[in-house]
């Protein structure tokens, strides 16, 4: 069953005015232009994925002045990519991408595993430096802090939050410690690994509806992920394998698998797709049901 439409006009847990005001925590001075400002990435993601992480939360019964400070942490979940440059940043991942060059801290530490952790970003930089260079990518210190986009995101994201944190405290968000944990969990499970249950699980939950949205996201997948067709049944197939690597339980893909067959975010699909759900798309959906785990 859907959302009615006034659920669709307000986020489910903190007011349309403050998810406005912490929207433009995303805009970011450019580095080479004096007086211009970046404005923040794909803010509709940040907006869409908080609504589904709060959604599934409020169904797994977590209370609910938790889930109104989860919201804040999800809609904030990007904020160590504020400043992201659509064109060089996509330059250097796709590049990486087509070399199968390792774009997450835990994958590179797989593959390299005598990088000193938290030094993912110049490990790659001291790696690859000339052959970017060579590609036509100027390797200056803006180039180098869209790789930390990636790869040392937990330091650049410590550094917005301090950045933020007095504009938030004007706001009236109490920022808790376990916030930014679940906002990290995707790129360090490992920081979690001694954290209480329900902040693993809305680290899990956020993680979830961000690549779910993600898949379905035009706009993010043509330059964030470099992919030309959005697919609901890949969506799947990927959350499944981060289901297999014990990145997601058992308990948070069934509810997100039960709430997407319920029709919960069919809006939110269409919305970042940019066009409605074929009946085939909605076929699909409501048969996950028969799905769960």
């Amino acid at each position: 069953m859907a959302l009615s439409d006034s659920r669709r006009l307000e986020p489910l847990e903190v007011s349309y005015s403050l998810a406005k005001a912490l929207m433009k925590l995303y805009d970011y001075p450019h580095p080479r232009r004096l007086g211009r400002t970046i404005r923040g990435y794909d803010r509709p993601h940040a907006m869409r994925t908080a609504k589904m992480c709060v959604t599934v939360a409020d169904r797994l019964g977590h209370p609910r002045d938790r889930v109104r400070r989860y919201h804040v942490a999800c809609l904030l979940h990007d904020l160590g990519r504020a400043g992201l440059d659509r064109q060089l940043f996509g330059t250097i991942w796709s590049w990486a991408k087509q070399r199968g060059i390792p774009t997450r801290p835990r994958e590179w530490r797989a593959i390299h595993p005598r990088t000193t952790y938290g030094r993912e970003t110049e490990a790659f930089v001291s790696l690859y430096r000339q052959d970017l260079i060579t590609s036509g990518v100027p390797m200056d210190a803006w180039a180098v802090e869209q790789i930390e986009m990636r790869l040392g995101y937990a330091r650049r994201l410590a550094r917005r939050l301090r950045a933020v944190k007095p504009k938030l405290k004007t706001l009236g968000v109490q920022w808790q410690s376990w916030m930014q944990q679940v906002m990290l969990y995707y790129y360090y499970p490992e920081r979690l690994a001694k954290a209480k249950a329900w902040v693993r699980q809305l680290a899990e939950i956020l993680v979830a509806c961000e690549q779910f949205e993600a898949y379905s996201n035009q706009l993010r997948g043509r330059d964030y992920y470099v992919r030309n067709k959005e697919s609901l049944q890949e969506a799947f197939a990927y959350l499944d394998k981060l289901g297999r690597e014990g990145i997601l339980s058992g308990q948070v893909l069934s509810a997100v698998r039960l709430l997407t067959a319920e029709g919960a975010f069919d809006y939110l699909l269409e919305e970042a797709r940019g066009e409605p759900l074929t009946r085939s798309d909605r076929r699909y959906l409501r048969s996950l049901v028969d799905r769960r785990l």
